[in-house]
């Protein structure tokens, strides 16, 4: 019987078991898990959020697989005011460079939040400049690029200053606070990506 798990990776640790140097934080450092359970994609050190691991090696070839369009949800705290101009070329889609070639993104469904996300403020803080504003958005992608969030929005002129996903398919970050886990069932993912 396979185990799924939900976790909210901290800022600063790794998407991964193993500590590439002693000073590393690791998923490892958050709980003890069976040893056959792995992350299904990453997320960078610098980004937070939903990470989902299993030893269901079937789920996870299909949900790396290019072809299996999952919508992934973000939220992104952008350095300045967010542009309609920025919000509709995120939308369509815009050129980022990945290993040296140009990908013209997918189109990005993307709402400006009105208010801040239901999350922790983060540890350590986000360092603000004070005389530039901040913007939070909500970005949902079908496709998962290396720093693919972060290089569009750098593209539009909206450095990232906070990333977190928020779901995937249709499991979701809410309720799990920073550094935990939940196991989840089977039938939890099948409804998921269904």
């Amino acid at each position: 019987m396979y185990r799924y798990f939900l976790i909210h990776k901290p800022f600063n640790y790794l998407s991964q078991f193993t500590k590439e140097v002693p000073e590393h934080l690791t998923l490892a450092d958050l709980g003890d898990f069976p040893k056959e359970v792995y992350p299904v994609g990453r997320l960078d050190k610098d980004s937070e959020g939903l990470l989902l691991l299993t030893d269901d090696k079937k789920l996870n070839h299909k949900l790396l697989n290019p072809e299996f369009k999952h919508p992934r949800t973000y939220w992104v705290q952008v350095e300045g005011a967010i542009s309609q101009k920025a919000v509709e070329e995120l939308r369509t889609g815009v050129d980022i460079r990945i290993n040296k070639k140009t990908h013209h993104t997918l189109p990005a469904k993307i709402e400006v939040l009105e208010n801040n996300p239901p999350v922790e403020e983060r540890d350590p803080p986000v360092r603000f400049r004070a005389k530039i504003p901040t913007s939070w958005i909500q970005l949902t992608l079908v496709e998962g690029k290396n720093r693919q969030v972060r290089r569009m929005c750098a593209k539009v002129g909206f450095p990232v200053l906070r990333l977190l996903r928020a779901s995937i398919g249709g499991l979701k970050l809410e309720g799990i606070s920073r550094g935990e886990f939940i196991e989840i069932k089977e039938t939890d993912i099948q409804n998921a990506f269904s």
